[in-house]
């Protein structure tokens, strides 16, 4: 969505929400109207500069499902509630979204610091990690597999007796 379609709607102390784009103080049902005319908005807490968006939606979807005179504004009070419940769910979805890739990238990032960490201490105190043993195991194999052609079988004999 353009910039031209964005509102920034500041809400101050004494609860009143003043809208940047047009230099006015807007009321609930004001930027519900901008969301029907498809308006991108986001409010913020002007002190803390928090986005308070999905609160102020809740509050618009709840004023509107109050509402008693629905023909002013075109269309069922169902299809006016479930545009702004559309958006509603949009807006708090993406935030949704947004979080999970981060935990998901963060989740990540963790198990390899763990994994890393975990090699230096198994380095440092000589403990040989699944790798170095896999390796080992290749090589007895490697090893055992020369000494039966340098016996002519017989090696494995022997232990495959011994069992």
């Amino acid at each position: 969505m353009s910039e031209s379609q964005r509102h920034l709607i500041k809400k101050y102390a004494n609860r009143k929400l003043y809208d940047t784009r047009t230099s006015r103080y807007i009321t609930l049902e004001g930027i519900s109207d901008l969301l029907r005319e498809g308006y991108d908005i986001q409010v913020v807490d002007r002190e803390s500069g928090r986005d308070i968006t999905p609160l102020i939606l809740s509050q618009i979807v709840t004023t509107e499902e109050k509402r008693t005179d629905f023909a002013a504004f075109g269309g069922s009070r169902q299809e006016r509630g479930q545009q702004l419940l559309h958006y509603v769910r949009d807006a708090l979805n993406v935030p949704a979204a947004l979080v999970g890739q981060e935990m998901e990238r963060r989740r990540g990032e963790l198990e390899t610091i763990v994994d890393v960490a975990i090699e230096r201490a198994m380095s440092r105190l000589a403990i040989p990690s699944r790798r170095d043993v896999e390796r080992l195991n290749r090589r007895l194999d490697d090893l055992s597999d020369r000494l039966d052609r340098l016996n002519g079988g017989s090696h494995r004999k022997k232990a495959s007796a011994k069992k």
